[in-house]
């Protein structure tokens, strides 16, 4: 497969994990109209450098499994009720969720790059996301686990992760008034990707028996 492909793989499933306004897009937006862009992407850039540290761990674990096919028909069962779950609970919990706009509070002075490292740090969710998408790629041939798949995939998702970042810094002035912004439409953007991801293990699992 084209390292090319790859490597865009690796940024539209990064962009996906990242779409929902959360901590990490939120501060980044929130340290922009603060303390300027230049400092929220000072801020994106620790996130992406420990993004890309989780992204690689995750790989490297998903090769792991990848020669334990009977451990990963058993994950990919366990991750779509898993999944489908999650799905339920967003959309169920964004129906009744009455509209707030997230306003997160900046109360660190120090480095902005360490303070997007220590953020990202605290956000474990891309290394089990990133685990079971790369195992999935793999299954459906359009990546490998050779060390150049594995840092072109890996440059692609911490690349997604900056993209997604700098598109919160840059417009976020334009849409905070807007319902994106809300916890509810957080909650709906949370329960889509979940889904989606649901139906592609769906799938998977369909080709498999």
């Amino acid at each position: 497969m084209s390292i090319t492909v790859i490597f865009f793989l690796g940024l539209f499933v990064a962009l996906l994990g990242v779409i929902p306004p959360g901590l990490l897009n939120m501060t980044a937006a929130r340290i922009s109209l603060k303390e300027g862009p230049g400092r929220g992407i000072t801020f994106s850039s620790g996130v992406c450098l420990i993004v890309f540290v989780q992204t690689y761990i995750a790989a490297i674990f998903a090769r792991y499994l990848s020669n334990r096919s009977d451990i990963v028909e058993i994950l990919q069962r366990v991750a779509f009720v898993i999944f489908v779950l999650i799905t339920i609970y967003f959309l169920i919990i964004a129906k009744s969720q009455k509209e707030q706009k997230l306003n997160p509070d900046i109360k660190s002075k120090q480095s902005r790059f360490f303070h997007g490292m220590f953020l990202s740090s605290l956000n474990v969710f891309p290394i089990p996301y990133q685990a079971y998408m790369t195992i999935t790629l793999a299954s459906f041939g359009v990546m490998d686990f050779e060390r150049l798949s594995i840092i072109t995939y890996v440059t692609g998702a911490a690349m997604g992760t900056f993209v997604m970042l700098y598109f919160y810094i840059f417009f976020f002035e334009k849409i905070k008034d807007k319902k994106i912004t809300s916890q509810k439409s957080m909650n709906y953007s949370i329960g889509i990707i979940t889904g989606l991801v649901a139906l592609i293990t769906f799938i998977n699992i369909l080709r498999e028996l």
